[in-house]
């Protein structure tokens, strides 16, 4: 209580950390359709394709179109120029002509169709037309994932338009309305089912973020501990402690029992952010009802885990200027090899195999099967039982050798 500083360090920076990651995350967890993003678009065609394009590029939600900027006509080069600099993520810009060469070329291949079918011949040879492109002009900054799924978006209407040109061709040259006798709704449609029992329930940045930064927390006690290891044995208290009648095992435990006590302090603040606090950000709020007791399970042994390596850091280190940037540093490498900042899925293959000896790793996969998974206690088991053995053996280690250097 008399190092304020330290106490805010401890409980008050962790709720500031998880509030600012999750705002800024959580729009990478919604539903695209819940954001606009502002688009450039040049319409040279002024045709009947790209009024289609306008129409579901608008009832799609997903983005705003700007056609104009100021009382300048919009350019190509102009809108180059904008989304070089990042004002805009993207620029689609459609060519002249498309709509009436897209007609052109289907009536040719509808014409060479039906005259194979021995179907009259009109006599005249198919001119030749050059493909079209639409042009796509993106932010340098935008990350691929957004513009695989614009092309994808983009190339699923092309291809509606097209089929739609098709049937339209065969019905003019057959002078029947072919298009009413083809159902063109799709036929193959994509249903996303979550494995957890029940349908629609989407994971949001909440159920991430809370589990991943309360661990990042927890193991951050890895620095005060190993601090306050140091200074005891440079100012004598340790060697008062090691002098009463008890193993230096006891003295560890009482250094576990407190420290693990702040481990849960800070755990529960976490949770009482994300049930309480985030619905008045506009954020999700975090559903443990039923799930209290085995998150708390889960960080009562990431915080053993984390323990167990600040007694070791603090027991071989020698000055706090050695424990402090070390165990910082450590417990950065542990979060980001551990899937606190990157899915382990999205790492390269070396780094997947180097997570699963991260301990950050085992806590969020705990975490993950009670929140996520709807897992149950044997469920977790694995987990636990590796984040136990870690702690062991860290504490083994570090009393093993504080034996050998009291021995010399």
């Amino acid at each position: 209580m008399r190092d304020p500083g330290g106490l805010i360090i401890l409980f008050v920076m962790p709720l500031v950390l998880i509030i600012t990651i999750t705002l800024i995350q959580d729009g990478t967890f919604r539903s695209v359709s819940d954001t606009s993003i502002p688009i450039l678009l040049i319409d040279n065609d002024k045709g009947s394709v790209s009024e289609t394009v306008q129409t579901q590029i608008s009832e799609s939600g997903n983005f705003e179109m700007i056609t104009s900027l100021g009382e300048e006509p919009l350019t190509e080069e102009r809108a180059a120029e904008e989304v070089f600099k990042g004002k805009y993520q993207l620029a689609i810009v459609i060519p002249e002509n498309l709509s009436r060469d897209l007609k052109q070329k289907v009536d040719q291949n509808v014409l060479t169709i039906l005259s194979s079918l021995g179907f009259e011949d009109n006599g005249l040879e198919p001119e030749e037309i050059q493909p079209k492109e639409i042009k796509l002009y993106f932010d340098p900054a935008t990350q691929q994932a957004f513009k695989n799924s614009v092309k994808n978006g983009i190339e699923r209407m092309i291809a509606t338009i097209e089929n739609q040109s098709i049937y339209k061709a065969f019905g003019e040259q057959l002078g029947e309305d072919v298009e009413s006798h083809f159902d063109q709704e799709s036929f193959i449609a994509f249903r996303e089912i979550t494995l957890t029992g029940e349908e629609n329930i989407i994971p949001n940045s909440v159920q991430h973020n809370v589990p991943a930064w309360t661990l990042f927390a927890i193991f951050f006690i890895v620095v005060p501990l190993s601090i306050n290891i140091v200074k005891e044995k440079q100012q004598g208290t340790l060697v008062r402690l090691i002098s009463n009648p008890v193993p230096y095992a006891v003295v560890l435990a009482g250094k576990t029992i407190t420290y693990l006590i702040i481990c849960l302090i800070q755990f529960y603040l976490m949770v009482a952010v994300g049930v309480y606090l985030f619905p008045y950000l506009d954020l999700p709020s975090l559903e443990v009802s039923g799930h209290l007791l085995l998150m708390t399970l889960v960080a009562l042994f990431s915080g053993l885990a984390a323990i167990g390596f600040g007694v070791l850091l603090g027991t071989v280190a020698k000055t706090p200027e050695q424990s402090a940037p070390f165990g910082a540093t450590s417990v950065v490498v542990l979060a980001a090899m551990g899937g606190v900042w990157v899915p382990v899925f999205a790492m390269p293959n070396v780094m997947q195999y180097l997570a699963v000896a991260s301990p950050m790793n085992w806590g969020l996969e705990a975490f993950y099967d009670v929140l996520l998974r709807k897992g149950s206690l044997t469920d977790l088991l694995p987990e636990l039982i590796l984040l136990l053995l870690f702690f062991i053996v860290t504490v083994l280690f570090a009393i093993g050798y504080d034996k050998k250097q009291r021995a010399v």
